[in-house]
């Protein structure tokens, strides 16, 4: 996947990738919807970028890891908490996203609504 110099570069942009549920992969296994990284002008790492469906199943899974527990275990104003901020992460213009937002936090797709529409309200 790189050249020696291409390590350190690799190695800083990992955990941005990982965050976003990326993948990583040689540059010339890179197909038309993969980002090409180049770095020091030569090909260094090509990223692979999630599905929009899966980018949510990942920024939920971080968020439970963050609170330190199931999001369906959390009192109702972390819930809320938790549905502003996949609000502004744009959670809820991927098909489904109001039933799998509101399978994690184990309520309702309404008891969603509700939050969202508290919130736009405030």
């Amino acid at each position: 996947m790189s050249t020696s110099g291409d390590e350190a570069f690799i190695a800083a942009v990992k955990p941005l990738v990982d965050a976003m549920g990326g993948e990583m992969l040689p540059p010339d296994e890179a197909g038309a919807d993969d980002v090409v990284l180049v770095w020091e002008g030569v090909d260094a790492v090509a990223v692979r970028l999630p599905q929009l469906a899966d980018s949510l199943d990942h920024i939920l899974a971080a968020m439970e890891r963050r609170k330190g527990k199931p999001l369906a275990d959390l009192d109702r104003k972390a819930k809320q908490e938790v549905v502003r901020i996949l609000e502004a992460r744009g959670a809820f213009s991927v098909r489904h996203g109001v039933e799998t937002v509101a399978g994690a936090l184990g309520v309702s797709r309404f008891t969603v609504y509700n939050y969202l529409n508290r919130e736009r309200e405030a």
